[in-house]
């Protein structure tokens, strides 16, 4: 299972929970378990949100491969400037 991270104010929609371990193939599928899991996280899943899986950061992640071991982090959008 992925260790998942959850970054931010993200936590005041699992109840305070910050990291979890979920089984996902891609970020699209951990999106739609964490939606599940917490139902007042999923519309900000689908919010544009940045995520870094094993240190490597994606923008446009939905089908971005989650390894078994991995260590997935999801974070606010990273804006340029």
């Amino acid at each position: 299972m992925a260790h998942v991270v959850l970054i931010g104010n993200l936590r005041q929609y699992t109840g305070g929970v910050t990291a979890i371990d979920v089984a996902a193939n891609t970020v699209r599928q951990l999106f739609r378990k964490l939606g599940d899991m917490y139902p007042d996280l999923a519309p900000h899943l689908e919010e544009g949100l940045a995520v870094a899986i094993d240190g490597q950061i994606y923008q446009d992640a939905l089908l971005e491969p989650i390894g078994e071991s991995s260590e997935v982090h999801i974070l606010p959008q990273i804006a340029g400037g």
